[in-house]
């Protein structure tokens, strides 16, 4: 479980292709010595495990699913990635509880630039965005954001100057794909109803 508060973003060292899914060579000194193998690590809110580390790196595997379905099956060499590790009993909770589990891609489509400040907006298939809701959460490639406006296919965020510097948000360009993740509770709510029909 993760709370969508991004700790560091780390780079892309390595991309090492197997048979079916392929690994990531991630460097980021910070998170390296602070993790040990068989930890898990959320990687643009995507929760891997780490099965490999030295001083300044740690490497995970990644699936054909997980490469299908999240945008972890563009990063390229030198790709910044947001990294957060796993929360322990105790911890804070400043962002909302993210579990890893991508639900879908969401597209890039609008920046309002206010100076410091932006709104950006995001195209999602129906079915997440029936998920969400003004003022609720969400987490966009692992950042625990607010949820500003709504619609049947789109929803915004405004993301502060911090937001931008410290994660790749920043660097987003119209048209990126990334990964969304919407809040538990909604999923929870929407099987519930989904239940009532089965009687």
């Amino acid at each position: 479980m993760f709370s969508g508060i991004i700790e560091t973003m780390g780079k892309v060292k390595a991309v090492v292709p197997e048979t079916t899914g392929c690994r990531f060579i991630i460097e980021e000194a910070k998170i390296a010595v602070a993790v040990q193998v068989a930890d898990s690590v959320a990687v643009n809110g995507c929760c891997l495990t780490v099965i490999d580390k030295d001083e300044t790196s740690f490497t995970f595997q990644v699936s054909p699913e997980s490469l299908s379905r999240t945008n972890l099956g563009k990063l390229t060499l030198g790709s910044s990635v947001n990294l957060e590790r796993a929360l322990s009993l105790g911890d804070r909770l400043g962002g909302h509880f993210v579990s890893g589990h991508v639900d879908g891609l969401g597209t890039l489509v609008k920046i309002d630039d206010l100076g410091e400040y932006q709104n950006y907006y995001f195209s999602v298939p129906k079915k997440l965005a029936a998920q969400m809701a003004s003022k609720g959460s969400v987490a966009v490639d692992g950042v625990s954001l607010t949820l500003v406006n709504c619609e049947p296919e789109l929803f915004s965020v405004a993301l502060i100057p911090y937001t931008l510097k410290v994660t790749t948000l920043g660097s987003r360009k119209i048209g990126d794909l990334v990964n969304i993740e919407t809040d538990i509770l909604s999923k929870y709510v929407q099987r519930l109803l989904e239940a009532k029909e089965w009687q």
